[in-house]
């Protein structure tokens, strides 16, 4: 496992700490959640995005693998 350090002003990480110790959570685990949370939706919106120009152009990439 490897470390990654993030700058952050003092007031988001106090609200950052009191919003993990609230919901149980270290400030780690948090913040390893929330990046969990946005590389989800942003492969899924990758995704979503090359089906649809996938089938927007399937004619063209149809002809191209022949």
């Amino acid at each position: 496992m490897s470390e990654l350090i993030i700058d952050m002003p003092d007031a988001e990480r106090a609200e950052l700490a009191d919003l993990a110790d609230a919901t149980g959570q270290s400030v780690e685990g948090a913040v390893l959640a929330a990046v969990r949370g946005w590389v989800q939706g942003e492969r899924e919106r990758a995704g979503g995005e090359a089906l649809r120009l996938a089938g927007r152009h399937a004619g063209l990439l149809r002809r191209l693998g022949e």
